[in-house]
């Protein structure tokens, strides 16, 4: 059974495929324009093919470095989330994929990179050899060209007993092309999933390094280094005629002494849109930052979880959104993501934060976590809040059946979900559009279950006055447990209630069997279209994804699930 999920699949494909297809041509293109065009033909006399390999890498480089800001553009996901043009179906998925189309984009700008880089290292020899004593015919002689007054030069390097590194550094290019390899080097392996997960600050602080690479890109061609034959010159000197003639250029007069110089920067026109609407992010977060953000409750969680109600004027939300937080007394730049946990008819919103990194625990401790009495709200240091922003999780109430999955602290974007569902719940009048939920929760300390288990009880207990148990069907599975609680478990096992959360639902011990799961869920939803969301790890994501496409109807009146993973 493969289902529907193959349109959403075929989806992403597309896109990818569009994008290398993209690539593919620019990069031919151009290497086919500066392979025949006459303007550079001495050019590459000196240089041969590398020239087109320089100018081609260089070209996609610009078109993935234009690409490169827009997936995180948080402002500009959550605009297009908000419109009916692309937010419906198989494309509203795509944006949940925002973040996997930013790496992809720049493994693109690595690659091209290199090849642009080991290209103009071969041009600089070429350049070099060109000038030394046995270089001869054309190549020396358009080598030479720049000695005389009158002259432009084609070749940039004036002698061969010169260093090559050395003049190459005092040159725009050269100072900009060496900000930009180092810049990209530092990006690239400050984000890799060890370094995420050993200091996240370590990869937010090099990550911004990215402003040093794109100012370097926009004036990196400034210098004009790789030169061409000008237009005027084109009119008076033939080169397929007088490229044989070039012992009599300084005499002939249908073959005047070529003229050259250096092709316009164009790297600019490229990034220049992106980086204005990157700006205009940082002006809107810069006027969140401003706004006031009033603490309104701290709580202290036995299992290192910090929960913090705030408020702030005009803030809406839905739930499953996120916010950014900065704490300036911690570091002044430094902005994390979090879901947030309250419901939109709250009259403040919340998140729950999990000690898990240099900057979590700083906060933790700010705010007295660990300490007995509680600090007076006023005592507390400023925090600034930027967003909400739309995330996967949005998109549940599109779908008749849902399955929500989290695993650990991941449970806190569906925190909100099911806090919006009690209100609407207390809410006579109100009719969900949604006819069924599941929720599965996974944890291995069962200490996490305390802060959620009163959400879950006050919405079981609402949902059975309301004689709508069969909406909810939740399933808590511990995975992590010693002898004293295997054998306090054991004892209390008959009770009416779990040992471990208070719920009339058993919590479940080890792992879900996620085959029989989904078998179960597409028997009692045969023709239906079900969202499975989740947030939690890589190896439960990528189950996850295997299982929505193993029990996905062919058939287009089948079932179909579709899945979403919550990414920041």
């Amino acid at each position: 059974m493969m289902g529907c999920w193959i349109l959403n699949e075929s989806l992403s494909f597309l896109l990818v495929l569009s994008w290398l297809g993209v690539n593919l041509y620019l990069f031919v293109d151009t290497f086919y324009w500066y392979e025949e065009e006459k303007s550079f033909l001495y050019t590459r006399v000196i240089l041969g093919s590398t020239l087109a390999w320089a100018r081609a890498s260089a070209v996609c480089l610009n078109f993935n470095c234009m690409l490169i800001l827009l997936p995180i553009s948080r402002n500009l996901i959550s605009f297009l989330r908000g419109t009916s043009m692309c937010c419906r179906g198989p494309w509203m998925r795509q944006l949940d994929k925002n973040l996997k189309f930013h790496k992809l984009v720049a493994y693109g700008i690595a690659i091209n990179t290199t090849i642009h880089i080991v290209a103009h290292v071969c041009n600089l020899e070429a350049y070099h050899s060109s000038q030394s004593e046995e270089a001869e015919g054309l190549q020396a002689a358009l080598s030479k060209l720049g000695d005389h007054p009158n002259e432009s030069y084609l070749n940039p390097i004036r002698t061969f007993h010169t260093n090559t590194i050395t003049e190459l550094l005092t040159t725009i290019a050269g100072v900009t092309g060496l900000m930009i390899f180092l810049a990209l080097i530092l990006i690239l392996t400050s984000s890799t999933e060890f370094i995420r997960q050993v200091s996240y600050e370590l990869f937010w602080y090099t990550h911004h390094v990215f402003i040093i690479f794109f100012i370097s890109l926009a004036i990196h061609g400034a210098g004009r280094i790789v030169r061409g034959q000008t237009p005027e010159s084109l009119l008076l000197h033939n080169v397929t005629f007088c490229r044989d003639q070039y012992a009599e250029w300084q005499t002939a007069v249908q073959c005047p002494v070529p003229q050259f110089s250096g092709k316009e920067p164009s790297a600019w026109k490229w990034v220049l849109g992106p980086v204005v609407l990157y700006v205009c992010e940082r002006i809107i977060r810069f006027w969140r930052f401003q706004q006031e953000v009033v603490i309104t409750k701290v709580v202290s969680h036995p299992s290192g979880v910090l929960e913090l109600h705030m408020k702030k004027r005009d803030f809406k939300m839905a739930p499953g959104q996120y916010v950014l937080i900065q704490c300036p007394s911690i570091s002044s730049l430094e902005w994390h993501p979090f879901t947030l946990t309250s419901a939109p008819q709250e009259d403040f919103f919340s998140v729950h934060i999990r000690t898990a990194g240099d900057w979590t625990e700083a906060l933790c401790k700010a705010f007295g976590a660990e300490e007995l009495v509680p600090r007076e709200l006023r005592s507390l240091p400023r925090l600034a809040v930027d967003g909400p922003f739309g995330a996967a999780l949005t998109d549940v109430s599109h779908y008749p059946v849902s399955v929500c999955i989290a695993a650990g602290i991941g449970v806190t974007p569906f925190a909100a979900l099911l806090k919006s569902i009690w209100y609407r719940c207390c809410e006579s009048q109100t009719q969900l559009k949604m006819s069924k939920v599941y929720f599965y929760w996974i944890c291995r300390d069962p200490r996490a279950f305390e802060w959620f288990a009163d959400l879950l009880l006050s919405l079981e207990t609402r949902l059975s006055e309301r004689g709508r148990t069969h909406f909810l069907s939740y399933h808590i599975f511990l995975t992590g447990w010693d002898e004293n609680q295997a054998i306090h478990i054991a004892l209390h096992w008959n009770d009416d209630t779990d040992v471990i959360t208070g719920l009339k639902q058993k919590t479940f011990y080890g792992r879900p069997n996620w085959d029989h799961e989904f078998r179960e869920i597409a028997y009692r939803h045969p023709s239906c279209n079900i969202g499975v969301f989740s947030c939690g790890p890589k190896a439960l994501s990528k189950m996850l994804q295997r299982m929505c496409r193993l029990y996905s109807s062919a058939d287009p009146r089948g079932v179909h699930f579709y899945y979403h993973k919550e990414s920041f």
